[in-house]
Order: structure tokens, then C-alpha cells, then sequence
């Protein structure tokens, strides 16, 4: 028997142990089975698990474990990320408690330091993700630096790089001057602050007068190599080709038309500063401009090439030199003036130091020529976006893609395989020795230093997951490449979607995946975005200590509607875990009326109405949970699921089933049995991939004799059930009459326990019968009994009613009546489908209290309704209000008038 009270933290651990070393959630044991893929983006191994990692890997194992219900051969890839910064920087804090640095360990000493803290404190997430259920095939877990993983990435690179689509360029890139390596877009945040628009007047070289121009950041002044006028800008027609000489360094740049400089922003001219500015850097592309650097890897002054660099600028910090500028640019006479102006600066989000665009040597990946393809793949349908609108920021940002910078100043990563010669020649190999043997034993060669991007590893991980290039046969990776679904967020469709499309496809020959599904953000309850400086994250890890797994995983599936963010507050999770004790306490019951687990998938034989109309409601549950997972509708799933179990299951039927159980006969009884336990099981499976704990624990608690685990059992199919159109009108009229006939019973106060005489007036004979076919069900739950009236037999010839006379018999059925009986001195008229029913309220209603009550009802709406009134005959009102307010003011009389 189960225990009396539903506590998850009882049952989730211990079937989430069973489950993984049963191997129930290892792919391969069904050889012949059609396989279902997915890849988990890989968290970070120093991350720990997030309200985002909860839903994305709750949406997962939805999918994973209904499929696997479906009896597909599933696959779900576990895996983590080394994540270089992130990491890096958690060593080099660890180091710092020690009182060291890694430049004083050194490279290997260093890494080893990472390898241990790896091994210690790494991967706390995949021990979070266990805790919320996901049924990944662990035995099969990937670490981005794992040898055959690395081996893989080693191999794209030197490839890529054969074939022309990797090569080492001087270009801008995000630079964290803390970190002091490249950065990302995604591991940049834009902020707003109070800063300056600082306006310089530029000399002209003929000295005829000036240009003035405007800078958010003046120190970069010193790197300028043009000035920027809009071509169709009448103003400066005129000096387009002339020369400036630039304050303090004398540098003469040229007066230059381009459509980057707006007419309608500053003074309609632009500084040009192609090093140290994205927009700059296009302009000097288009312009042949040369770039001046004058920052160094610390983002302090250095001398330019052509060393105009003031010595007194040289090594200042950079905010420090901007004070420092400013200050030479007024004692030359040239600053015009300065504003405030609230301006978007980026801050990397790891070190949290504004970033500087910085011209260096990188490495680069021809991502134009790899986009084609994969552009191709998602406008021909072989992978789709759902929701498709994210197909065009995909295309949008797939179209317009700039050379992906794959070189980072790091030393924890995958270090690129580039050997140099004391020429500066460079050598590209998997090894040292094949990079020997390109330039010659004698020839001295020095590794690059840099490592790869994170996201260059991580866009081989479909394919590197899977054994490529050296054990691909044994891990299935034609099995099991291309996947079926990527479930992510939007903002990495560009990061890590995009990459792995042209990275699959250029290496495997195919797509990766054939669906994306790309979910909604959690917010707080506000709506607002989750940030630890408003003080409102939600931690998963805290709700599912308060309310279980389940209740957490039920409200993300219910909540998750395509193209709608999620309003997360702890209420809907509270409301989810009721959910989930509603079924415990209906399963008990089934329990206590000795119902168990069903036999067979076969559904059992129901001649009983309220059994047959059960399942009927069934099969449509099956279609509805059905058709939501297959469309990735997860809320119209989870609240198909919700309803069919809370109301149609535990609130209806079990409550129609009470009156068989009571006093119905063995045969009915025994049906009852058997048609509870099956569906009741159909529940189990459908509930399964949302709340896989309380699912399983429930399965096995209903049929002690089971021959497998929840997990591993089938879905229904609703096709096998029939359905019994008679039974279905007759219980759903039954269910709303009622619910109906309670409402009013409770709205004058009658005490639930009272069973009141009741007729039905002028009901036709076909109504009657069916009221008398449900009569059971009318008389226990509805509370009202057959009235014991005298009446004859006899009928009217035109209604086919029948005619209440006085008559020596009593009825045992409910029957119709022309008018209210005479007998009664007290009763009521209830209207329930319809239908108007006498009741005998003598003793069991305050007719009184009930007649008072609603008269100061009638007066309180006739006042309400005088007032509106009197407001809407006002001319004054009528032409002073808003058209609203008066249609509202209308809206409110009608109410009060029905009323």
C-alpha cells in the first residue's frame, strides 16, 4: 500500500540509481529499433545547474524519454565542455589563495594544476543533472579535452587549413585587457553608461579653418588615420580630398566620403581609428586606410609606427591617457566642447573590464565559404527551425558572417597545431614530428602558444561524440549521426547551431541534426530577466529540494508555449507538486477498492457507461499528449496530460465509480476494476517524460507483479481503443449537469449531504430516460432522489410527458411533471442543462434567508445600474470621456441589467 502522504524526496534518488545501473538509459539494446539522437549541449565543467540548464534538459529528456517509450533505439549524449576562460580562471583564483601565478608554474605545471582540479570539482553539473532527471546515456559521457576528442579537433584544424578555410590574419578583435586574450561576441555584454561626447576641432592642412568631429573615447584619437563625411552631406562637399592635421601627433589624415558617417549624428564628420573600432576598421577596407595601432595587450599607450605618439602618452593606462589627451587637446585650442551622453559600452562577462577592439595576429576560419552549405540545408528543409521564425536570424546572421577568430591567449584548451621557424614560416601538422618532417630536421621549430576557441571543439560535437575520426564504427556514428533534435536557446544559434552545421556538413557530408528546437527564456514572475545584481534568480536546485524533480519539470514542460518566454514563480511549481499528490492520494484509492496494474496493453472490455466513456476519454489523452510531443508543443502536451488526470480522471471518474464500488453487483464491480487499473496505468506512461519519479515509483506501488520499469514500457496507441459515442454523450451531459446542479445547490446554501425529492418539469420522455439510466450517479453525487409523487400513467399525446394526477403508486424513477407538485410547500427550481428541476427544500434550506439575500442583490444592481445610467445621460460625460470609458461605462450597464 502506498504511504499516506506523497514526499519525492523518498523516491527520486532511489530510482534514478535503479534506472542508471539497470542500463536502462544506454543506447544499443534495441540493434534494430529506429535510432532517436539527441547531443546535450555540453554545460561547462565548471558550471553548476541554472534555471536555463533546467529547462534545456528538461525539454530533452522529454523527448528522449517518450521516445524511448516509443520503442526507438535512443541515444542521448552526455558530455561536458572545458570551457577555456571559465576554467582558467578558476585555477588561476585557486593559485592566487597559494600565493602563486601560472607564468611562475608554468605551461605543463600549470595544466597539470587544471587536469586535478578537473578531476576533483569538475562535472558538479552532470551530478545536478542526474538529480533532475536526466536520462542521458552516461556510460557514453564526453569531455571536449578527452584524448580521441582532442584527436578529432587536431584533425579538423590541419585540414581546414590544407584546404585553404584557416589562416592566420591581423585583425580586430574583442580584447579583454584583463584576461589578455581574445574574446567572443556571446562572452560580450553591452552596457549603459554616463559617459561624453567629446568634440575636436581638427585643423585643416591649409589652414582655412577646421572640422570638428565627436568621440566617446578620445585617447583613441591618436590612432586616427581619416575623417569620415557622409558623400551626399552639403556641408563638407567641399573639403572631401583635403588633408587635417590631427592634434598632438601632426599626422596629416585626408577628409574621406562613406556612407558610415550619419549627417544626423555630432557635428555629421567621424574620426576614423580603423585599429581600434569595428565600424572604422570596414571604413579603412573600403578606403585603404592604414591601421595605427596605439594600444598594447594591457590597453596602455604605446608608439604608433610612425611614432607621432607623444613619449609623455607612452605606457599610460588607457582612461588615464584619455584624462591626458583631453587636456593637450585644450591647451592647442582645439576643443570645441564637451556634452554628457549615456553611450553602450562592452564589458567582457567573465572579467568584467570594458573590452577594447585591438588589432592583432589571429587565426581565422573562412566561415563564408562554410556558411553556403548550410544556408542551403535549412532554406531546402533538411534541418528545420522550430519555431521557424528563427530561421531568419540564422539567415541573417549566416549571410552577413565575418571570418570566425579561433585563436585564444590561453594556455588551457586545445593548443593549435602551428609550428614556426626562426623565419616566421609556419607549419601545420597534427604532431610535432609531421611538422619536422614539412620543414626538415635540421630547421628549430616553436609551437604556437594559443589555443583554440571553446566553440571551434564544440562544433565538432556531434560528429566528435561519436568516435570521428578514429572510433566512429565502435560508437555507432553512422547509426547515430545526424542526430533527430537540438534542443537549445536562441542566443547561441550563431555560436554553436551555425558552427556545427558547417562543420558537420563539411566533414560527415551531412546535417548534424534534422530538428532545432529552440526554447523560450525563464524569467522571474515579473517577467523580468534573471540577473544576481536585481536579486532574482531562481535557483532549480532549491525548488527541487522543497518540491521534487518532478513539480519543477512539470511547470517548465506546462509553461514552455513556442515563441513565449516563461513567467517562472514558485506558485505554479507549489501548484504542480498538488498535482502530483491529487494522482498519489486517487492511486490509493484505486489501492483501497482493490484495484492493481493492468496485464496487457490491451484495453479490458466496458459495457458499463461511465467505463466505456473513460475510455474514450482516454484515447483522446493519448492523441492530445500524442500530437503536443510530436509538434514540440510541450504545453499543450503537459496540460493535455494535466487535465485528463486531474479532472477527468481523479475528480470524475473516480467519484463516478464510488456509487459502483458501494452498492453495485460483482460483474460491475469487477469491470470497474479492471477498466481503473488500465487507464490508470495509460496515465502513468503519458505522465512519464514529465514526471518520470513519482510515474515509476507509482507504476510499480499498482502492480507488484511487473515485468519491466515504467522507463521501458510502451506507449499507448489510442487507434486500438474504441470508442462508444452513446456512452460518451451520456457521462460528458452527466458531468455537466452535474456540475451545474452542485453550483446552485451551493450557491443557497444547502448542506452537501442533503439529498433532496426531486422532479423534472416538462422534461421529454427521450431526457428522462437518460436521466434514468444515470440515476445512480444523479442520486449519489448530485444529492437528489426520485420525489415520491402520485401520478398516473398515462401521457400527453402530444409531448409524450407524463400527466401528474393524484395516484394510489409511487414512482421509483424521476419522472416529469406539468407543474410543482402540490404536496410541496417549500421548494426550489434548479436549471441544469436546460432542464428545470423541482426540488422539495422543506428543512434543508433558509427559504427566507435565501429571498432576503437576493433582493439586496436585486437592489445593489438596480443602484449600480440607475448610476451608470444617470452618467450615460449626461451630455458633459459624453463628450468629455475617452471612447473607452464610455464603452466601458456601457459594458458595466449591460452587466448590471442581465444581473
Amino acid at each position: 500500500m502506498l504511504e499516506k502522504t506523497y514526499v519525492p524526496a523518498a523516491i527520486e534518488q532511489k530510482w534514478y540509481t535503479h534506472w542508471e545501473t539497470s542500463g536502462a538509459f544506454q543506447a544499443g539494446q534495441r540493434a534494430d529499433a529506429e535510432p532517436f539522437v539527441i547531443i546535450i549541449p555540453p554545460p561547462n565543467v565548471t558550471g553548476s545547474l541554472h534555471m536555463g540548464h533546467a529547462l534545456d534538459n528538461t525539454l530533452q529528456d522529454i523527448l528522449i524519454r517518450y521516445q524511448r517509450l516509443r520503442g526507438k533505439d535512443v541515444l542521448w549524449q552526455p558530455g561536458t565542455d572545458h570551457a577555456g576562460i571559465a576554467t582558467q580562471m578558476v585555477v588561476e583564483r585557486n593559485l592566487a589563495q597559494e600565493g602563486l601565478n601560472r607564468r611562475e608554474l608554468g605551461r605543463e605545471a600549470f595544466l597539470e594544476r587544471v587536469w586535478r582540479w578537473k578531476a576533483q570539482s569538475g562535472g558538479t553539473i552532470t551530478g545536478q543533472l542526474r538529480r533532475l532527471g536526466a536520462s542521458c546515456d552516461w556510460s557514453r559521457e564526453r569531455f571536449t579535452m578527452d584524448e580521441g576528442f582532442s584527436k578529432a579537433v587536431l584533425k579538423v584544424f590541419v585540414e581546414l587549413y590544407n584546404q585553404g578555410l584557416i589562416y592566420r590574419d591581423k585583425r580586430l578583435v574583442n580584447w579583454d585587457p584583463k584576461l589578455k586574450t581574445a574574446i567572443s561576441d556571446l562572452e560580450v555584454e553591452q552596457k549603459e553608461v554616463q559617459g561624453h561626447f567629446w568634440h575636436f576641432r581638427y585643423p585643416l592642412e591649409d589652414g582655412s579653418g577646421h572640422i570638428v568631429v565627436a568621440t566617446t573615447r578620445p585617447e583613441t584619437m591618436l590612432g586616427d588615420s581619416a575623417v569620415a563625411v557622409n558623400p551626399n552631406d552639403e556641408r563638407y562637399k567641399a573639403l572631401v580630398g583635403k588633408q587635417v592635421k590631427l592634434p598632438i601627433t601632426g599626422r596629416l589624415i585626408p577628409i574621406i566620403a562613406d556612407e558610415h558617417a550619419d549627417p544626423e549624428q555630432g557635428s555629421g564628420a567621424v574620426k576614423i581609428t580603423p585599429a581600434h573600432d569595428f565600424n572604422d576598421f570596414e571604413v579603412g577596407k573600403r578606403n585603404d586606410l592604414p591601421k595605427i595601432n596605439i594600444f598594447d595587450q594591457d590597453a596602455a599607450i604605446c608608439q604608433s609606427d610612425d611614432n607621432l605618439v607623444p613619449q609623455e602618452l607612452i605606457g599610460l593606462d588607457r582612461y588615464d591617457a584619455r584624462k591626458k589627451v583631453v587636456e593637450m587637446i585644450e591647451a592647442e585650442g582645439c576643443l570645441e566642447k564637451i556634452e554628457p551622453k549615456t553611450v553602450m559600452m562592452p564589458y567582457g562577462d567573465r572579467s568584467g573590464v570594458v573590452i577594447e577592439p585591438w588589432l592583432t595576429d589571429q587565426w581565422y576560419v573562412d566561415a563564408q565559404t562554410l556558411a553556403q552549405p548550410a544556408i542551403e540545408a535549412v532554406k531546402s528543409g533538411k534541418t528545420k527551425f522550430v519555431p521557424a521564425t528563427w530561421e531568419k536570424t540564422y539567415f541573417n546572421w549566416m549571410e552577413n558572417i565575418q571570418p570566425w577568430c579561433v585563436s585564444r591567449q590561453l594556455w588551457w584548451g586545445h593548443q593549435i597545431p602551428a609550428w614556426y621557424d626562426e623565419a616566421g614560416r609556419v607549419y601545420v601538422a597534427e604532431t610535432r614530428e609531421e611538422a619536422q618532417l614539412q620543414a626538415g630536421s635540421e630547421t628549430d621549430l616553436t609551437r604556437d602558444t594559443d589555443v583554440l576557441d571553446t566553440w571551434f571543439s564544440s562544433a565538432l560535437w556531434p560528429f566528435g561524440t561519436m568516435g570521428w575520426p578514429q572510433d566512429g564504427e565502435a560508437l555507432g556514428l553512422h547509426k547515430y549521426y545526424p542526430g533527430s533534435v537540438l534542443v537549445t536557446g536562441f542566443d547561441i544559434i550563431f555560436f554553436w547551431v551555425a558552427r556545427m552545421m558547417m562543420q558537420g556538413i563539411h566533414f560527415m557530408d551531412d546535417v548534424p541534426f534534422g530538428t532545432v528546437y529552440i526554447h523560450a527564456l525563464v524569467r522571474d514572475e515579473h517577467g523580468q530577466k534573471m540577473s544576481k545584481s536585481k536579486g532574482n534568480v531562481v535557483d532549480p536546485l532549491t525548488l527541487i529540494e522543497k518540491y521534487g524533480a518532478d513539480a519543477l519539470r512539470f511547470t517548465l514542460a506546462a509553461m514552455e508555449t513556442q515563441g513565449r518566454d516563461i513567467k517562472l514563480s514558485e506558485k505554479r511549481v507549489e501548484g504542480y507538486r498538488n498535482f502530483g499528490t491529487k494522482l498519489w492520494n486517487a492511486s490509493r484509492f484505486c489501492q483501497m477498492n482493490g484495484i492493481s496494474g493492468a496485464q496487457s496493453n490491451v484495453p479490458p472490455k466496458a459495457t458499463l457507461a461511465v467505463n466505456a466513456w473513460i475510455l474514450g476519454e482516454t484515447a483522446a489523452a493519448i492523441r492530445a499528449v500524442t500530437k503536443g510531443l510530436d509538434q514540440f508543443r510541450f504545453s499543450d502536451a503537459a496540460n493535455a496530460i494535466y487535465q485528463f488526470t486531474w479532472n477527468t480522471f481523479c475528480d470524475w471518474y473516480v467519484e463516478l465509480t464510488k456509487p459502483i464500488f458501494q452498492e453495485g453487483g460483482a460483474q460491475e464491480q469487477a469491470e470497474t476494476r479492471a477498466v481503473a487499473g488500465w487507464v490508470l496505468d495509460q496515465i502513468f506512461v503519458l505522465l512519464h517524460p514529465f514526471m518520470p519519479f513519482l510515474s515509476e515509483e507509482l507504476w510499480h506501488a499498482m502492480g507488484s507483479d511487473r515485468s519491466a520499469d515504467l522507463i521501458l514500457s510502451a506507449w499507448p496507441d489510442a487507434d486500438k481503443l474504441s470508442v462508444d459515442r452513446a456512452a460518451q454523450d451520456d457521462v460528458n451531459w452527466l458531468i455537466d449537469f452535474l456540475s451545474e446542479l452542485r453550483s446552485q445547490r451551493s450557491e443557497i446554501n444547502i448542506a452537501p449531504g442533503s439529498v433532496l425529492p426531486a422532479a423534472f418539469l416538462d422534461a421529454h420522455v427521450s431526457v428522462l430516460e437518460r436521466i434514468n439510466r444515470l440515476s445512480s450517479q444523479i442520486t449519489k453525487i448530485g444529492r437528489i432522489r426520485p420525489a415520491k409523487l402520485h401520478y398516473s400513467n398515462s401521457t400527453n399525446e402530444h409531448t409524450g410527458r407524463p400527466i401528474t394526477v393524484h395516484s394510489e403508486s409511487l414512482n421509483e424513477s424521476f419522472i416529469s411533471v406539468d407543474t410543482q407538485p402540490k404536496e410541496w410547500l417549500t421548494s426550489v427550481q434548479f436549471v441544469a442543462k436546460g432542464l428545470t428541476i423541482f426540488a422539495n427544500v422543506e428543512g434543508f434550506a433558509d427559504i427566507p434567508a435565501q429571498k432576503a439575500r437576493l433582493e439586496k442583490a436585486i437592489e445593489k444592481a438596480e443602484k449600480e445600474a440607475a448610476s451608470i445610467q444617470g452618467r450615460l445621460n449626461n451630455e458633459k460625460f459624453l463628450a468629455k470621456a475617452p471612447d473607452a470609458v464610455v464603452q466601458d461605462n456601457r459594458d458595466k450597464l449591460a452587466v448590471h441589467q442581465a444581473e
